[in-house]
């Protein structure tokens, strides 16, 4: 199982932090920290399987890495998972979906540009830890339509116009002055309309 998907910069500053376990957010820091120093320094040409640190389990997990550019993508994993099925799961399925859509993968795209999608490629992924899908035409196909989804809503920033547009459109042939909801009896005061 999954236990925590880690992607940092080489400088180890965070760019999306998925933890499929509780630990609370001091420990969740630590483990990030001593992650990033087990990780950062090994050498380019070394396996990227090693076991995980004390905070994170200590040798019954293991930490399964890849570095591209200027990030670590960082899954921990305990010791029932394939090290080299989570390999290709970084290389195949996430990175080839971020450049899919055209997503450089970079600590920009991930942080300013794109930070949506990547999440929703990673949802449409990994859920609670375990590996959901592979098919890459079944994620494109999933992650379109929430695009379209969001499209024809006008977008996340338009709900709020939308809600209070839609309360002022409300008809109401008069203002109730009573409520009554079971023994509970409120007196509206009178309002002026909008």
């Amino acid at each position: 199982m999954i236990k925590a998907i880690l992607i940092f910069n080489n400088h180890g500053k965070p760019r999306l932090i998925r933890f499929y376990e509780y630990f609370a957010e001091d420990v969740q820091q630590q483990i990030i920290r001593e992650t990033f120093h087990l990780v950062s320094k090994r050498d380019d040409n070394v396996c990227n399987f090693l076991e995980g640190g004390s905070l994170i389990g200590g040798s019954d997990y293991k930490l399964i890495y890849r570095h591209y550019a200027t990030l670590y993508f960082v899954f921990c994993v305990d010791s029932s998972e394939s090290e080299l099925g989570i390999l290709d799961l970084i290389q195949v399925c996430y990175i080839t979906l971020l450049y899919t859509y055209h997503l450089q993968v970079c600590y920009i795209t991930l942080l300013y540009t794109y930070p949506l999608q990547v999440h929703f490629i990673l949802q449409e992924v990994v859920m609670g830890g375990m590996v959901l899908e592979t098919n890459m035409n079944e994620i494109v196909g999933q992650v379109e339509l929430q695009n379209r989804m969001e499209k024809s809503e006008g977008g996340f920033s338009a709900a709020p116009a939308r809600a209070v547009s839609a309360v002022k459109n409300i008809n109401l042939p008069e203002m109730p002055r009573n409520i009554n909801i079971g023994d509970i009896n409120i007196k509206v005061p009178s309002l002026s309309p909008f």
